[in-house]
């Protein structure tokens, strides 16, 4: 078992910037993949960006590269979301997601075996 809660987001105006963190923890699994996702009304939840666990790799969706950063601490117990240049679509709730395997899409919500609860971020224009 993998327990993830989030923390962070909240409202920021366009051209701002916001974090949202995910408290990692569990004593019978770790994670091979840290991944953020996103939904937004109406749409079907999409891959942000991840990380791989042990080797700090990370990958971006290519609507977010070079505004939004993952990470993770040194401990491996907190995953991070920085976001900049935040623009009105990027407006949903934010997930953070562990993936067990070593063999599934990072990209891939349904290959993502823990969820965290969600968190809003919201951008007006």
């Amino acid at each position: 078992q993998v327990q993830l809660v989030e923390s962070g987001g909240g409202s920021v105006q366009a051209g701002g910037s916001l974090s949202v963190s995910c408290a990692v923890s569990g004593r019978t699994a770790s994670p091979y993949v840290m991944g953020w996702f996103r939904q937004a009304p109406g749409k079907e939840r999409e891959f942000v960006a991840a990380i791989f666990w042990d080797r700090g790799n990370t990958y971006y969706a290519d609507s977010v590269i070079a505004r939004f950063n993952v990470a993770r601490d040194d401990a491996k117990t907190t995953l991070t979301l920085e976001m900049t240049s935040l623009i009105p679509e990027d407006t949903a709730v934010y997930f953070c997601a562990a993936q067990i395997s070593d063999d599934a899409d990072i990209n891939v919500a349904s290959e993502y075996d823990y969820w965290g609860q969600g968190t809003q971020v919201t951008v007006s224009s």
